[in-house]
């Protein structure tokens, strides 16, 4: 075993037993995580194969229906409880024990059905009910409480698209802790859409009958070496975690041995939707703090999520009831070809080089309510890192009535049917080891330099390079018209031309920031998307951008309040968060499941090498490329 070995079954169980034997659990406990306690830089950097592994974990604990959580650490090794903490006023992310107790009491409320009934509505069977976080908005019901909002929709069958039928103007306010129905809200019936909103094959055919089949295949199998949860391929190493929150974690990547990351997740994300009405106005899920990219994750399928040769890893999390659970193919790892890495045709004598790009693809797709987030790491042959969210499934709709429009906060998708306009923005964390942990980050951009002296024809610009030396002056957003990205350098170690070795993080794709007003309670709360850039010392504690305890947060921690102490920056252990996402005007093309959207970011490597590492890259076996 190693420090950073992903959490077993057995580990999960001893746990639980640990705090059991010391504690005496009230009936009704509910296990919120156990998480491994990662280990310290230092206690890696100390510790060589064969040595004594100390494995600590975190359990958070909900002793009942108040805002009272325990924070447990257990040192397995010695069976002991090491901390027992209580935290008051704070929530933890929802539960699916309590989830699945909301659905069963709102169907047996008498306000519930009374209000459907005047709908129409009397087979409660096939009334699907989504149990949303709450957020923050002054509400009576908030106060004290653990709370989710409900809203519902009508399947005709068991295995209908339930989405495509909103019940509108209806919301369930729900106590979790208590189990109860708190009050039923009714803004009003709106008639039920007529038409389905089905997706299987069996409802659209014919299908297309021209698609001829692809067949990747390894012969010799693939070229990456797996060993517990360490990965080798070409000169790329790293280990991978999996956190019930962040789903998919990167550990002590580096390349030829030389250190790059030494974690990298995505460690928040929010959804807010900018419909001002009663039905959606209060939407701003945050999939991960208070849902969990890591628990909503689904077992993948070979042929269907992934293709190729195909290396999976199960991922064990614990149940509320402190009960290993087991993710079956959690993560998919596979190599694809990427087309062309490098190519020249000397054209004084024709002779052509060319080298194939391969990519190894790490990924695990989250299905968070109606919504499907798909995370993919790719690593490629020349260092370069790439981060991909690949968007999905359906989008959370609202009914209208015959001849009522849509109106500028969204757009009908079908006849009765309009999607709010909403943004997904994600927060990644993506903790730098350069070299080594005495890193700095540099602002880099186009220049452009003013006509005159220098510059006679007008066309000169240059590279303008900024330290950003403190958390404050490192709040940054992005600008594509500069093309600005910013370096991670290591001012002490020098590549063969004498300039410090780094790497570059370049905006790919879209990247916006929150659009809601800074005063709304999401901005407050999602402090973390109205900056691209952050940039924190390293510090244990700070390891999710909206906080450690989201749900139902009056807002104000996380990235803001730690950045407001100003540390300094220059040649520190570095911890870069940058938040990216998309803005989504809804379309009728997106309907009744939408597909993939894409955003994320790229890291490149840029004077990490004396120059470009692929040269090493075999040319292509194919007899005809070497006419």
């Amino acid at each position: 075993m190693h420090p950073l070995s992903m959490l077993s079954g057995d580990e999960i169980t001893a746990a639980i037993a640990i705090i059991r034997s010391a504690h005496e659990l009230a009936e009704g406990t509910l296990i919120s995580h156990v998480v491994l306690d990662e280990p310290s830089k230092q206690y890696l950097t100390d510790w060589h194969d064969g040595d004594p592994v100390e494995r600590v974990v975190r359990v958070l604990i909900i002793p009942g229906p108040t805002l009272e959580l325990i924070e447990a650490r257990v040192a397995l090794h010695s069976a002991t409880v090491t901390e027992w903490r209580a935290v008051s006023g704070m929530r933890p992310a929802l539960t699916m024990h309590e989830a699945a107790n909301a659905i069963f009491t709102t169907k047996a409320h008498p306000d519930y059905i009374a209000a459907l009934a005047v709908r129409g509505i009397t087979d409660i069977d096939n009334v699907q009910i989504d149990p949303w976080p709450a957020g923050v908005f002054g509400y009576a019901a908030e106060a004290g409480r653990r709370i989710a909002r409900c809203i519902s929709f009508v399947r005709e069958f068991p295995t209908d698209n339930g989405y495509a039928r909103p019940i509108e103007g209806l919301i369930v306010h729900f106590d979790l802790g208590r189990n109860e129905v708190i009050e039923v809200i009714d803004h009003g019936a709106t008639p039920l859409p007529l038409r389905h909103g089905r997706y299987t094959a069996d409802a659209h055919e014919p299908l297309r009958a021209d698609l001829k089949p692809i067949s990747i295949t390894q012969p010799d199998g693939p070229s990456f070496v797996v060993d517990d949860n360490r990965i080798d391929w070409q000169k790329w190493s790293l280990r991978i975690g999996f956190d019930p929150y962040e789903g998919l974690t990167l550990h002590q990547v580096s390349y030829a041995g030389r250190s790059i990351l030494h974690r990298a997740s995505i460690t928040e994300m929010v959804v807010p939707y900018g419909d001002p009405g009663e039905m959606h106005g209060w939407k701003n899920a945050f999939d991960a703090g208070e849902w969990g990219l890591g628990r909503m994750t689904q077992s993948l399928q070979l042929g269907c999520d992934c293709l190729g040769e195909i290396h999976y890893f199960d991922a064990t999390l614990a149940s509320e009831h402190g009960n290993p659970w087991v993710i079956n193919n959690a993560i998919c790892m596979h190599e694809e070809d990427y087309g062309i890495l490098w190519k020249h045709v000397d054209l004084m004598t024709g002779l052509g080089e060319v080298r194939r790009s391969r990519r190894l693809v790490i990924s695990f797709i989250s299905t968070v309510g109606n919504y499907e987030y798909g995370f993919f790491w790719y690593l490629y042959l020349d260092g370069t890192i790439q981060h991909e969210v690949k968007l999905t499934g359906i989008m959370s709709v609202g009914a209208l009535a015959p001849g009522v429009a849509a109106g500028d906060y969204g757009v009908e998708v079908a006849v009765g049917v309009y999607a709010p306009v909403h943004q997904h923005l994600f927060c990644s964390r993506l903790d730098f080891d350069i070299d080594g942990i005495s890193n700095r980050v540099y602002e880099v951009e186009a220049e452009v330099v003013a006509p005159g002296h220098g510059n006679p024809w007008s066309n000169a610009f240059r590279m303008r390079k900024s330290l950003l030396e403190s958390e404050l002056g490192a709040l940054r957003q992005t600008n594509s018209a500069t093309s600005r990205a910013w370096k991670i350098e290591n001012d002490n170690v020098h590549n063969g031309l004498g300039q410090p070795v780094a790497y570059k993080l370049i905006p790919t794709m879209s990247t916006p920031t929150m659009l809601a007003q800074p005063g709304s309670s999401v901005a407050r709360r999602a402090g973390f998307a109205r900056h691209n850039l952050w940039v924190t010392p390293f510090a244990a504690d700070e390891r999710r951008g909206a906080g450690e305890y989201p749900n139902q947060h009056d807002g104000g921690d996380g990235l803001p309040l730690w950045t407001a102490a100003d540390r300094p920056l220059v040649d520190a252990d570095v911890v870069v968060w940058y938040c990216f996402g998309v803005t989504h005007f809804p379309r009728p093309e997106d309907w009744p499941v939408m597909p993939v959207e894409y955003t994320g970011f790229l890291l490149q490597p840029s004077g990490f090498f004396d120059r470009n590492p692929a040269l090493d890259v075999p040319p292509s076996n194919a007899s005809h490329c070497h006419d």
